[in-house]
């Protein structure tokens, strides 16, 4: 099995899309009325995980000529991509009907939000799973990563419709109380998350050590140590945080409007940019078992 920039590429926008869904259901349940807000991450979704969705089979190899083939997963139940199809499809029908009543009634139902929600949180698990799943490669833990690809795809998707919506000056932003502070909580969550994934692998013994110590060596002073500490480490996480900390502090007080959209936009987009290298790191560094 050889993956790719394809799968991070899909990887990175069905928890994007998961992440940016979550974001307005929360938003609907804490602020109903900011419908403009919602609206946003409710058009983001299905067209975040459809993209990514048609990425997945057109790499599975069922390509354009021949997408029945990717549904011919659902007569094997054994296989996590099988469950993989029927979350997809959930979300997308969910994200869908929740965009449409969106756009016409102004508002969602809060039971289609929490079945939404419910579905986002499968997708965004399921990117991990779905590693996870593939036999021989250590850097796939397949305890550590749904859960770190859960806690990113939640921080990409706050920071797609926090981008999109500073860049449109959306109203009502700076009244969403915790949402806010989520810019504080996840960089720092999926900063130790990575760690414990990486000291998990490091750990790993018997006829795995050899694959596990080259995926962690590749990524910490390797092939991939630019990418992984410039990109991830200091664009994707503590970038983001040092300027959320700023705009949150009263030093934020000083500055203009402008200054603090323009902080806000690089902090979202440093976001974005650190939720891709996990995703194409993770693919990239990660060693196969040999056995001889």
């Amino acid at each position: 099995m050889v993956w790719d920039g394809i799968i991070a590429t899909y990887l990175f926008l069905a928890g994007l899309g998961a992440g940016a869904f979550a974001f307005a259901a929360l938003v609907g349940f804490i602020k109903p009325d900011a419908v403009k807000l919602r609206t946003i991450g409710y058009v983001i979704a299905p067209i975040a995980v459809g993209v990514g969705t048609v990425l997945l089979m057109v790499d599975a190899k069922a390509g354009l000529m021949n997408p029945l083939r990717f549904f011919g997963l659902l007569g094997n139940f054994s296989s996590i991509m099988a469950w993989g199809v029927v979350i997809l499809i959930a979300f997308m029908a969910v994200s869908v009907i929740a965009l449409v009543v969106m756009l016409v009634k102004k508002s969602t139902p809060k039971a289609l939000d929490v079945v939404g929600l419910v579905c986002a949180v499968a997708v965004a698990v399921y990117t991990g799973m779905l590693l996870g799943d593939a036999p021989g490669f250590p850097l796939w833990n397949p305890v550590v990563l749904p859960l770190l690809f859960l806690v990113s795809a939640a921080s990409t998707g706050f920071a797609a419709v926090l981008l999109v919506a500073h860049l449109m000056k959306a109203e009502g932003l700076e009244s969403l109380g915790f949402l806010r502070k989520t810019g504080l909580v996840l960089p720092v969550a999926e900063a130790v998350l990575i760690a414990a994934l990486l000291g998990v692998v490091a750990g790993t013994g018997g006829s795995a050590a050899l694959a596990a110590a080259a995926s962690v060596a590749s990524l910490a002073f390797g092939a991939y140590a630019v990418p992984f500490w410039l990109g991830l480490v200091l664009i994707g996480l503590a970038l983001p945080f040092c300027l959320e900390l700023y705009r949150t502090s009263k030093a934020r007080k000083a500055a203009d409007g402008a200054g603090a959209t323009g902080l806000a936009v690089t902090g979202e987009a440093g976001v974005l940019v650190g939720g891709f290298l996990l995703r194409y790191l993770v693919i990239m560094a990660a060693v196969p078992v040999v056995l001889f």
